[in-house]
């Protein structure tokens, strides 16, 4: 129902009818007022204009409220406007990985010593775990799409997003904690920690046509954000 209105804010007094007879005029040679009196009928008529502003203020503060409550219980994104929103979280998050891989095989065949490679894939992997989380949070707040099973998928996404964090964090760590005192050691264990990150990867992987919404296919297919 409406909000209840407040105090004061009630319809203003009803003129008097229209039509109806005027007040007779003083007799000639009756007293006119005098004094305060002209002053306080002033007065009067002020208080009156006051108060049907006032309650023209109420009402329409009121009107104000109920639009607002009433635009805060609205659905979420359309298919298109989500899959847009989606698509520019992933666009940063795609090129920060696509670098972690190049730069990643790089550090793998460079002249470098371990130690400046661990050194440089720390901080790589450590940068592509902040990119993930960035994105999760950026889907997050995306809201849910006005669609067949959006919440479920909306839900999918962030899931992937922070389980792909995860698998960069460990990996991160495991290199992390490797000794640079053997160079064929050390690099075998990057390779390992780097399998291990691709299968977590795979496993984790958003494929956008296998949504279980027949809008949000379109709107993937269709939006200029995600081509």
């Amino acid at each position: 129902g409406a909000p209840p209105t407040p105090p004061g804010s009630g319809p203003p007094p009803s003129p008097a009818r229209a039509g109806a007879p005027a007040p007779p005029p003083p007799p000639p040679g009756a007293p006119r007022p005098s004094g305060p009196m002209p002053h306080l009928a002033k007065g009067r008529t002020l208080q009156r204009m006051r108060t049907c502003r006032a309650s023209a203020a109420g009402k329409f503060t009121v009107v104000l409220a109920t639009i607002v409550v009433l635009a805060g219980c609205g659905g979420g994104p359309s298919p298109r406007a989500w899959a847009a929103s989606v698509c520019g979280a992933l666009t940063p998050w795609r090129s920060e990985i696509n670098k972690l891989t190049s730069s990643t095989d790089e550090q793998m065949t460079a002249q470098t010593t371990p130690a400046q490679a661990k050194e440089n894939l720390v901080r790589l992997f450590d940068g592509a775990e902040q990119a993930s989380e960035a994105a999760r949070r950026k889907v997050e707040k995306a809201g849910i799409p006005e669609a067949e099973n959006g919440e479920a998928i909306s839900a999918g996404f962030r899931g992937s997003l922070g389980k792909m964090r995860d698998a960069y964090g460990r990996a991160r760590d495991t290199i992390d904690g490797l000794a640079t005192g053997e160079p064929a050691a050390f690099y075998d264990g990057v390779r390992a920690a780097v399998e291990t990150l691709n299968k977590e990867y795979d496993a984790s992987a958003l494929d956008t046509s296998k949504l279980n919404s027949e809008e949000l296919k379109q709107a993937f297919d269709e939006v200029p954000e995600c081509r």
